[in-house]
């Protein structure tokens, strides 16, 4: 594994246990893809820092856990969203 690699690993996985962030956000804030970050802390890390990869993959548990809430907010704030729209086209009419 290359070195630049290392470093990246352990930098999100530092970041990650310090701002318990989604993947998602984590990949836009280090520039690289959800596919990198994610075997960044599920594969890379436990090889190269252990105890890290323990506090990590609690919160990665953690977020799963509560997936099924965060998308039905999200469905709940789009079509909230829609429901405005129409409103705001039904008034300039």
């Amino acid at each position: 594994m290359h070195d630049y690699i290392k470093e990246r690993t352990i930098k999100i996985g530092q970041y990650f246990v310090e701002t318990k962030s989604t993947v998602r956000v984590i990949a836009k804030e280090f520039g690289v893809s959800k596919s990198t970050v994610h075997k960044d802390l599920t594969e890379r890390l436990p090889e190269i820092n252990a105890d890290l990869a323990n506090e990590v993959k609690e919160i990665l548990e953690y977020h799963k856990s509560i997936r099924h809430l965060r998308g039905g907010e999200a469905t709940k704030i789009k079509y909230k969203r829609k429901a405005g729209n129409k409103e705001v086209a039904r008034i300039s009419i």
